[in-house]
Formats: C-alpha cells, structure tokens, sequence
C-alpha cells in the first residue's frame, strides 16, 4: 500500500492542475447534514478528466480522498478540499463514498491467528454467531496455508505486523455494525476496502529477512521512583544493569541493547527540596559500557525530603520516557516502572501532565513501547492504605494489547532480593531476544507456540517478555522489508478474533481533520465547564448545554425535553461522530442521569474528560503524526488517527 510521502509524490505529477472556482464554491453535503460534506475514495481505474465528456485523462493514485462539488449521473466533480477548489471529474463507477472517515489499523498478530477477510457480512456472520467455530476457522487457515482458496475468503491479513504509526497506510471503513459472539462477547463487523496484494510477489526472501533481522536492537529505559525509601531499590537496579552490561561487553551485543533511565519524584512547587518531579539520567545510546552507565547515574540518590502526598507522579516519569527516547531507532521498546507508591492522578493540581493512565498507555502504544510495572508492596504502602489504588493505576497503564494482559507485577513485602531477581529476569530475557536475532533468528512466539504453553508459563514475566519480543520483531521486519496490507478488495472483517473473542485483530480509528480537532477539544471544554457547575446544581449544567447549542444554530424548540434531554440530542459534539461504532456515555447522558450518579462517579465523569482534553491538545501539536491523504489540500484536510475509546 503507498504511503502518504508516496500518494504525495505521484499526485504532485498526474492530478490536473487545481483551480478555483468563482465565489468559494462549497461541495456537496451529506443527506440529512448540516455540516458534513460527500467524500468518495479513489480506486486503482481512476482517472481524473477535465470534463465529464473527455475521453483522456489523468491516472489517479487509489485511495485519494476527495470531495464531492457536483453529480452528473454517475460523473463526479471533485476536489482536495472543501474551499472552492476543483481537481476535475471522476466516473462515479470508480470511487467508493467514505461516509464517517473511519479506517481500520491490524492490531500486532504476535500470538494469534490472522485475520480472514470474507467476501459478504453473511459469511462472517456465519463463524460469529457459531456456537464452535474454531474447526471451521482452522479449516479456513489450512487451506490458505497450503496457497488454496478458502470458502468465502477474500484475503487475509499480513503475516508481518504492519505498524501505521511508522508506516501510514489507508484501510478506509465503509460500513460497520456492532454485533454479539454467542458467548456473549461483542465485536464490530466493519466492511472495508484495501488496495494492495495479498500475496505479495515482492515479498522479502527468507535470506533477506535473515539479514534485517540481525540488525534489531533494543531499549529498555527504567523509570524509577527515587523519593525517600528508595535507595535499597536505586542501588539494586544500578547492580543489575552492571551485570547485564558485562554480559552485553563479553558477546559483543554492547551496540544492541542499549539501556536509559528517568527518575520521578513529586511536584517541587509544593515541595522546592524534591529537586525535580521527573529527570532523564541516561538516554539510550548514552552509554555504551558499564562504567560510562555509572558514571552517568552518580548523582541518582533517594530524595532528602518527603512529597507532599504519599502518592508520587509516575505518570511524570512514564511520559518523559516516551516523549524525550528516540524510539523509531529502536525495535524492541521497553519501559519499566519501579515504585511503592500510587500515581499522582491527573486531575490533581500537583499533577505535571494532567495526564491519567489511558492517555499515556495510548501513547505507549502510538510509540510501540510496551510499559511494564514493578510494584513493591511495602509497609509504608500498607499502612497508607495504598496498594489496591497503585495496583489499579498501574493495571490499567501497563494492559498490553498484543498479550492482552497487564504488564503488572507485585513484589511481596516490597522485599529488596525479590526485586532484583525480576529486573535480573527481564533484562536477561530482552538481552537473549536481541542475540538470536543478531544470529538472524526471530524468537519463537508463534499463536501455535503460545498454545502449546502451560498457564503458568503464559503468567511469568519472562513469558510475557518473550512474547512481546516476538511481536516487536514482527512489527520491525513488517516496516523495514515493507510488508504491505491486502489487494484492493471490498470484504468484512471482525475486529476480534473469530476463536479467541478476547483478542483484538484491529482496532477502528477514526480520522479527525485538525478542524475537527479542534472542535472537538473546544465543546470538551465546554462541557467540562457545565458539568463542573452541575457538581452543585444539575439544572445549572444541562442550561448552559442547552444554551451552548442554540448558540451553535441548534432549534431552541428540540432543547424543551427537560431532565430526559441527551446531550447527543443537543449536537453538542459534532455530526463527525454520528454513526461511529463505538458507545458513548458522554452522548447519553442527560440531566436526571446525571442528577442519580452519586459524588465519585461525577467526579470519574469530570476526571476522564480533563484527560481528554490534555490529550487533544497533545495531538493538536503533534506536527509529525498529521497525515495528508491528497496533496493540494488546505492544511486544515490534514488528519490525525484517533482511537475510538479516546473520544468523550
């Protein structure tokens, strides 16, 4: 599948020359929108024509996004953009409407099956509403392991990860619809579109495979907490690291596996002799022995003083990790968060980052990082009444989507030996990783190879570390030997696996253009205000909503529904979020709702809307993650792929 700088290059040479029409022009809108215009997708047998009647034209890049300015019959006039500029015109028989701006991203297949993608919903529906399908599905992947057609099945995905965040590629979303396993678990059913080949011709030999291999190098950077009470645990972890740098000098793997470490501590606003609330001590690459290592870390010592809570801002820690590494360098990527106490949360006014643990999981996944947690159950944390609190911030910061599992692992009594033998473990089973791939092997990790374990293997960290190195390879071979996604097709696909339903095969993005953004951020704000004053008046709240969208041109007639009115009513939140296949507590709320929920659950309410909007905001400067889908375009067309659960 090209990439954007691909698409990019090659419409800057055949799109005809754009003009502008006279009086901005606008295109054409969306039945039943008010502010959403049509857009259609290009297929590979576009050409772009001056006129409709011209018989000649310019070859089109598939998977071009353009709007609709006029219907002629089945003849489209386009353009990159909604501002009056005009491309020329499209055979509507070419083109596929791209109603939501949806698409699909493959989840990493490291310890699963591949997903299939079925000819008709029928089909798919058939192994979804089955009682057992796992013979029918193996029979399905028999059959296109041995290179035959399987029944209904019009491709399947990559057998190499393909990671979008370093590799952008477009598998728009047509349509979709959330249905039940009959176990009870959900999934979506999304009709998508794809433009590359399923068995690719140019795919890498198994020589040159070999050979890209042997160039995976890791990080593992330790972000560890150095408030009083450390020390024992500072001076355990500088031991392991000398260990393993010895080990790394004696196989001459010293250039492969390069470590970092970030120590936190707490808001020096409230506590100036803390220093720092997170610092980066050692970088990957900054240190290539043990000695230089040491050398580096002389000055990490335990604070002087205490934090003003007993809580400490991991969160803090964790994002200089993310944000300050050169991650793409790497394609093992690791974090470890050592602590014995809770995380600051975000929406505490000592919080650095007013980030919770979602948004920076989110993060970590964006990067391909993989954040694991040690947790020391101390007394100290005993006596504070702290551990449940930790054990579930940092559950839900380290839940890895490719093990499906938390990165969480408690040491008993916080005891020192206990500790050490666990970075020991993990340092260890990276370094091994790293020098069979250095030997042009990949780690074993297959879905037959995880199947084969027992629970208690699956449960150690060296098993779970073993399988996330697997699948980090997985993802660097699919970008450095350009492992593509599937043929131009239509098909539909389920975004969990049709055996192991708790396992995602893809998740749903959505495509917000920096308009849209925008918005999107300003009416959270908005919201986030109202529900404050609702905190103490539930009326207050839901009045400045309902005035908020007459001011936006909403009829002040459909704002009469009293305390049963819904937000989503209201329009508050875009109509770009109309029809999305995800659940929103945000649409359905309404003001007696709101007036049940008891103080915690408002508080939850107004806590995970303050992330939210820190999140935005963080995408709204992240000048590298914007993607243009045509060139030509106002900047305001450039998108940014947000996860559905990271919308209100």
């Amino acid at each position: 599948m090209p990439s954007s700088k691909c698409i990019k290059s090659v419409l800057m040479m055949t799109l005809l020359a754009v003009t502008a029409v006279q009086g901005a022009e606008k295109p054409l809108l969306m039945e039943g929108k008010t502010s959403l215009y049509q857009k259609v997708l290009s297929t590979p047998s576009c050409v772009l024509r001056k006129d409709p009647a011209a018989k000649d034209g310019s070859a089109v890049p598939a998977f071009s996004r353009f709007y609709v300015y006029k219907r002629d019959g089945r003849n489209l006039q386009v353009g990159p953009d909604t501002t009056g500029k005009i491309s020329g015109w499209l055979d509507g028989s070419c083109a596929v409407e791209w109603k939501m701006q949806t698409a699909l991203m493959f989840t990493n297949p490291a310890g699963r099956d591949r997903a299939l993608i079925f000819d008709g919903k029928d089909a798919l529906d058939e192994l979804v509403k089955a009682k057992d399908p796992r013979s029918n599905v193996q029979s399905l992947n028999d059959s296109l392991s041995a290179k035959k057609s399987a029944p209904h099945v019009l491709s399947q995905e990559p057998d190499r990860y393909i990671d979008y965040r370093r590799q952008f590629y477009l598998l728009p979303i047509l349509d979709a619809e959330e249905t039940m396993f009959d176990d009870g678990n959900y999934t979506r059913e999304l009709k998508i579109a794809s433009i590359t080949a399923l068995d690719d011709k140019k795919k890498t030999d198994q020589g040159s495979e070999t050979s890209a291999i042997k160039q995976f190098k890791a990080a593992i950077v330790f972000v560890i907490d150095s408030s009083i009470s450390m020390q024992p645990y500072i001076d355990r972890t500088k031991k392991a690291i000398e260990t393993i740098y010895k080990r790394l000098e004696k196989e001459h793997l010293e250039d492969r596996v390069q470590f970092g470490l970030v120590s936190f501590r707490s808001n020096i606003k409230a506590v100036p002799g803390l220093e720092y609330t997170s610092r980066i001590f050692v970088n990957p690459g900054d240190a290539n022995s043990s000695k230089e290592f040491a050398e580096k870390l002389k000055d990490l010592k335990q604070a002087n003083v205490s934090s003003a809570l007993f809580d400490e801002d991991a969160y803090s820690g964790i994002n200089t990790a993310l944000s300050a590494v050169k991650w793409n360098e790497f394609g093992g990527r690791y974090v470890v968060l050592m602590t014995d106490a809770g995380a600051i949360e975000g929406s505490n006014k000592l919080s650095s980052t007013k980030l919770d643990s979602k948004e920076l999981r989110a993060e970590a996944a964006h990067q391909g990082v993989a954040l694991y947690a040690l947790h020391l159950l101390t007394e100290s944390g005993k006596r504070n009444r702290n551990h449940d609190k930790a054990k579930a911030q940092y559950q839900d910061l380290t839940f890895n989507d490719v093990l499906q599992k938390s990165l969480y692992y408690p040491v008993d009594a916080g005891e020192v030996s206990s500790f050490g033998n666990m970075v020991d473990q993990l340092a260890n089973s990276i370094t091994n990783q790293v020098k069979l791939a250095s030997e042009g092997k990949l780690g074993a990790g297959s879905a037959v190879a995880v199947a084969e374990n027992s629970a208690k293997e699956q449960d150690s960290l060296d098993e779970d570390t073993r399988l996330l190195g697997y699948a980090m390879q997985l993802s660097y071979l699919g970008t450095v030997t350009g492992t593509k996604a599937p043929d131009f097709i239509e098909g539909w696909i389920s975004d969990r696996d049709l055996v192991a339903h708790n396992k995602p095969v893809a998740e749903p993005v959505v495509l917000l253009t920096k308009l849209q953004l925008s918005d999107l951020k300003e009416l959270t704000r908005h919201i986030l205000d109202s529900a404050n004053q609702g905190i103490l008046n539930p009326e207050d709240m839901f009045s400045q909503l309902r005035s908020l969208a007459v001011s936006m041109g909403r009829d002040p007639a459909s704002m009469q529904d009293g305390t049963s009115l819904k937000i989503s009513s209201m329009g508050l939140l875009g109509e770009y979020l109309d029809g999305l296949p995800y659940k929103s507590r945000l649409q359905d709320l309404d003001e007696e709702t709101w007036s049940s929920m008891g103080p915690d659950e408002q508080n939850q309410t107004i806590e995970d809307l303050e992330n939210k909007l820190t999140y935005y905001q963080k995408c709204n400067d992240d000048t590298d993650r914007w993607v243009n889908l045509i060139p030509g375009a106002d900047s305001s067309e450039a998108v940014y792929p947000v996860k559905l659960e990271l919308l209100p």
